[in-house]
Protein backbone atom coordinates (compact mmCIF):
# COMPACT_ATOMS: atom_id res chain seq x y z
CA UNK A 1 0.00 0.00 0.00
CA UNK A 2 1.33 3.42 -0.93
CA UNK A 3 1.48 5.96 1.87
CA UNK A 4 0.67 9.65 1.47
CA UNK A 5 4.42 10.31 1.75
CA UNK A 6 5.05 7.87 -1.12
CA UNK A 7 2.45 9.61 -3.25
CA UNK A 8 3.81 13.09 -2.44
CA UNK A 9 7.33 11.97 -3.27
CA UNK A 10 6.17 10.47 -6.56
CA UNK A 11 4.30 13.61 -7.58
CA UNK A 12 7.37 15.72 -6.71
CA UNK A 13 9.72 13.41 -8.61
CA UNK A 14 7.54 13.39 -11.72
CA UNK A 15 7.10 17.16 -11.72
CA UNK A 16 10.84 17.65 -11.25
CA UNK A 17 11.52 15.31 -14.17
CA UNK A 18 9.05 17.13 -16.44
CA UNK A 19 10.59 20.52 -15.79
CA UNK A 20 9.34 24.01 -15.21
CA UNK A 21 5.88 24.83 -16.52
CA UNK A 22 5.07 21.22 -17.43
CA UNK A 23 2.21 19.18 -16.05
CA UNK A 24 1.48 15.61 -15.08
CA UNK A 25 -1.76 13.70 -14.90
CA UNK A 26 -2.66 12.21 -11.51
CA UNK A 27 -2.66 8.83 -13.24
CA UNK A 28 1.04 9.32 -14.04
CA UNK A 29 1.74 9.22 -10.30
CA UNK A 30 -0.50 6.21 -9.74
CA UNK A 31 1.15 4.36 -12.64
CA UNK A 32 4.62 5.21 -11.34
CA UNK A 33 3.74 3.63 -8.00
CA UNK A 34 2.18 0.49 -9.51
CA UNK A 35 3.56 0.28 -13.06
CA UNK A 36 2.75 -3.36 -13.75
CA UNK A 37 -0.65 -3.59 -12.09
CA UNK A 38 -3.51 -1.72 -13.76
CA UNK A 39 -6.01 -2.71 -11.09
CA UNK A 40 -3.71 -1.42 -8.35
CA UNK A 41 -2.88 1.91 -10.00
CA UNK A 42 -6.54 2.54 -10.75
CA UNK A 43 -7.24 1.79 -7.08
CA UNK A 44 -4.68 4.45 -6.10
CA UNK A 45 -6.37 7.26 -8.04
CA UNK A 46 -8.57 8.52 -5.18
CA UNK A 47 -5.55 8.64 -2.87
CA UNK A 48 -3.41 10.39 -5.50
CA UNK A 49 -6.10 13.01 -6.04
CA UNK A 50 -6.58 13.51 -2.30
CA UNK A 51 -2.85 14.03 -1.75
CA UNK A 52 -2.63 16.31 -4.80
CA UNK A 53 -5.48 18.46 -3.51
CA UNK A 54 -3.77 18.73 -0.12
CA UNK A 55 -0.54 19.78 -1.86
CA UNK A 56 -2.53 22.39 -3.80
CA UNK A 57 -4.10 23.64 -0.55
CA UNK A 58 -0.55 24.11 0.78
CA UNK A 59 0.52 25.97 -2.38
CA UNK A 60 3.07 23.31 -3.37
CA UNK A 61 1.31 22.51 -6.65
CA UNK A 62 -1.59 23.75 -8.75
CA UNK A 63 -4.46 21.72 -10.12
CA UNK A 64 -5.37 22.77 -13.66
CA UNK A 65 -8.00 22.05 -16.23
CA UNK A 66 -7.56 23.26 -19.80
CA UNK A 67 -4.58 25.30 -18.56
CA UNK A 68 -6.53 27.20 -15.90
CA UNK A 69 -6.06 26.74 -12.15
CA UNK A 70 -9.13 25.06 -10.65
CA UNK A 71 -10.33 23.63 -7.37
CA UNK A 72 -9.69 19.97 -8.04
CA UNK A 73 -12.40 18.91 -5.65
CA UNK A 74 -15.01 20.68 -7.80
CA UNK A 75 -13.54 19.99 -11.23
CA UNK A 76 -15.26 17.52 -13.50
CA UNK A 77 -13.24 15.78 -16.16
CA UNK A 78 -9.49 15.50 -16.66
CA UNK A 79 -7.16 17.52 -14.45
CA UNK A 80 -3.42 18.12 -14.51
CA UNK A 81 -0.89 18.95 -11.80
CA UNK A 82 1.92 21.51 -12.04
CA UNK A 83 4.22 23.62 -9.92
CA UNK A 84 3.02 27.18 -9.25
CA UNK A 85 4.38 30.01 -11.31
Amino acid sequence: MATDADIRATIDRLLDARGEGKTICPSDAARAIAPDDEERWRGLMDDVRRVAFALADDGAIEVTQRGEVVDGRRARGPIRLRRPG
